[in-house]
């Protein structure tokens, strides 16, 4: 008899059998904490294995204690139970083909066959479809949650930060193809853990295993989760031409042509679920020194490989200005955009268009009168905000050059942000108030500029600016314009870079 673990079972390999009992773990998204838990959630994994490998699993057996030590079945107290399984030709393993260079595409496109079979006869419903929508969300949340512990082991802090930018960008970007999915039941009761070692060839069949039994809110999902699993695991084990033959024979088999559109996702998601589960297995101590070593190599490269899919949708970045006027904010603003390749709308220019006179015409106002008046402002920040949206949604990165003095328009701006699924940074700048004299002086004296600011504007500003205490530390970036443009620049282009490494 052999004995081989996972995170979250012992697999006992005795003759033409396998027993496999669960260990007595809560996980939070899983929980075999009790014996009747676990009892129930092996006839659950017989039922729902069943499904796509019915003559394998025969059902679910005790394991007894008695005076001459442990037994399946006979007499004693009950101690387990494990669920009883044929035991599969090891050579007929998908895995132990693909190591063997023995996997063709006619047998990927086979499985790809059976998968999209399966996924037009299981389970669905209204219910369903609706609860899976909500919950691929809340996964997500949650993984990022989960491998938080092993930022600088398994996973480094700026993957950490790839990841979640790009979760938050994949799911505002695809609002409305992922409301369709779920209005078209393409949620459904999935495999949700379909790799390669769970896929069996024989006498062409195929006999796919070790479904997710445990959790029916990571089992209901997009059945792109299958497969974008199956597909980033043959990445995984170095066969990405295979993983892209088995998506594309899904498509057709199903005629699900919305699959090409999220499945670089869901490889990233399924990715990040396999690095999180190996990094489990670092604070497991009944797993051996040698496999911990394993696990945290595996969920590395897991890591890393969900990061390269990341790469597909980059996240967009607002940039939004904060301070007072001549305290650099323009240059600094124009400079950034045109280093970075960002668009660059000005509420200078803005408050122009609005009034329909041309950039370079001054309106030297009073304090808060004409359009520097509340109502024009308001206007003002609400077609910034309105063009920036035009460009976030499409992808696009932006900095907007305003004074954001006032808490409410910054929060419009981080609201915006959110709701785009673009990262969000602000540029606090202030300078000596000597040297802001020269700079608005020299201004109106050249007038050459497209800003109407003077002293008493300046005064008038400082009496009602709002510090932008608001904005997490990470996000607000403190540049004091006294010192050389250039090296301004770079130093934004860094702070933005660690906030949000694919934008940038």
């Amino acid at each position: 008899m052999l004995l081989v673990q996972t995170h979250i079972s012992y697999v006992l390999l005795a003759g033409d059998f396998v027993y496999k009992i669960k260990k007595p773990l809560d996980m939070g998204f899983l929980d075999y904490s009790t014996l009747g838990k676990r009892q129930y959630y092996c006839r659950q994994e017989v039922v729902l294995n069943s499904r796509l490998c019915s003559d394998t699993y025969l059902g679910v057996v005790p394991v007894r204690e008695s005076t001459d030590g442990f037994h399946i079945g006979g007499k004693g107290k009950i101690v387990e139970y494990a669920v009883h399984m044929k035991r599969l030709p090891e050579e007929r393993m998908m895995h132990r083909l693909l190591e063997a260079g023995k996997v063709t595409p006619a047998m990927v496109r086979r499985v790809a066959d059976r998968v999209a079979q399966f996924h037009a006869e299981v389970e669905t419903s209204k219910r369903i479809a609706e609860y899976g929508g909500w919950a691929i969300r809340y996964a997500w949340d949650e993984n990022i949650d989960q491998w938080a512990p092993y930022i600088g082991d398994t996973i480094s802090a700026e993957q950490d930060r790839i990841l979640k930018a790009y979760g938050e960008a994949f799911f505002a970007r695809n609002e409305e193809l992922l409301e369709k999915r779920v209005a078209d039941r393409r949620i459904r009761d999935c495999h949700s853990d379909l790799r390669s070692d769970a896929v069996c060839l024989v006498d062409g069949d195929v006999c796919i295993m070790d479904c997710v039994e445990f959790n029916r809110r990571i089992r209901y999902v997009d059945v792109t989760r299958d497969v974008g699993f199956l597909a980033m695991d043959l990445e995984y084990r170095g066969y990405p031409e295979l993983g892209g033959a088995f998506v594309r024979r899904y498509v057709k088999a199903s005629g699900d042509a919305e699959v090409p559109a999220l499945v670089d996702f869901y490889k990233a998601y399924n990715a990040c679920v396999r690095g999180k589960v190996d990094g489990f297995r670092l604070s497991q101590p009944e797993v051996p020194a040698s496999e911990k070593r394993e696990a945290r190599t595996a969920a590395r490269r897991y890591f890393e490989l969900a990061c390269g899919y990341a790469e597909s949708l980059r996240p967009a970045l607002l940039v939004i200005t904060c301070g007072l006027p001549a305290t650099g904010k323009s240059t600094l603003a124009r400079g950034v955009a045109e280093a970075a390749g960002m668009e660059y709308y000005s509420s200078d220019v803005v408050r122009k268009d609005l009034e329909g006179i041309e950039a370079s015409e001054h309106r030297y106002e009073k304090y808060d009168r004409g359009i520097y008046g509340p109502e024009f402002h308001k206007r003002t920040y609400a077609e910034l905000l309105d063009r920036a949206r035009v460009e976030l949604e499409a992808g696009r990165s932006v900095v907007l050059d305003a004074s954001f003095i006032r808490r409410e328009h910054r929060k419009a701006a981080a609201a915006l942000a959110k709701d785009t699924g673009a990262q969000f940074a602000c540029l606090l700048t202030t300078a000596d108030e000597a040297l802001v004299k020269k700079r608005l002086k020299r201004r109106v004296e050249e007038g050459d500029d497209p800003s109407d600011a003077r002293w008493v504007i300046y005064a008038g500003q400082k009496r009602r600016i709002q510090k932008p205490s608001e904005i997490p530390l990470e996000r607000l970036i403190e540049i004091d314009s006294s010192k050389r443009s250039a090296r301004q620049v770079r130093a934004v282009l860094a702070a933005l870079k660690r906030l949000s490494p694919l934008s940038v």
